[in-house]
């Protein structure tokens, strides 16, 4: 096992959370996964996003933050390694398309004095799909809060998601197309994304297409 640490990532409806649980159960590692339903935020912003933008993002950012200091600060002593279903710097990906520049500029500052003192995974995991099949997942899961997400929306996020792993140097970035497979419903997809992600990666973004 190379890596002690990782987090998967990915757009809105890509999978991660699925992945995550199915990887955790199937190798025994310590399971972290946002709490993202519990933020009281979230409908309020897809209503009025201008008025909500900030509360949300700040109170993501604490939520996740006091996770992760809290689960990696615990040894769990019959845990193979840790596996979160995000990324801490998710908060700024999304916070950028989400407040205005005076906003995000305060955010941003207060963001890397928070998260200074946070271990970073030594495996971060990004699913790509593409805006439309993401969109076909939001809609199957049926959250109400989600069922206006737009395509550009998806896209933008996505984007910035792509920029954000550039300046990631010191991270290994593993870069997974999963159009082509369902692992969620097919074990032998299932078994190919694990054989790709337990590989030892150099430093920088990998790409890896599932077919």
């Amino acid at each position: 096992m190379p890596y002690n640490f990782i987090a998967i990532e990915g757009n809105i409806g890509a999978g991660k959370t699925s992945l995550a649980k199915m990887i955790a159960k199937d190798r025994n590692a310590k399971l972290i996964l946002e709490r993202f339903e519990d933020n009281s935020f979230l409908p309020k912003f897809y209503e009025q996003p201008d008025q909500y933008a900030f509360p949300l993002e700040m109170s993501f950012l604490a939520d996740r933050y006091n996770q992760l200091k809290e689960s990696l600060s615990q040894v769990e002593l019959f845990s193979s390694f840790i596996l979160s279903d995000y990324f801490i710097d998710k908060s700024l990906i999304f916070s950028r398309k989400t407040l205005k520049e005076d906003e995000y500029a305060l955010y941003s500052r207060l963001f890397k004095i928070i998260t200074s003192s946070l271990p970073k995974p030594e495996l971060l995991v990004y699913l790509y799909l593409r805006p439309e099949h993401l969109k076909a997942n939001i809609l199957k899961r049926a959250r109400e809060y989600e069922k206006n997400i737009e395509l550009s929306y998806l896209d933008n996020i996505q984007k910035s998601y792509f920029e954000h792993f550039k300046t990631l140097k010191s991270t290994r970035v593993l870069i997974i197309d999963t159009a082509e497979i369902d692992f969620v419903n097919n074990e032998t997809d299932y078994k190919k994304v694990i054989s790709v992600v337990f590989q030892d990666y150099p430093l920088g973004i990998t790409r890896v297409s599932i077919t």
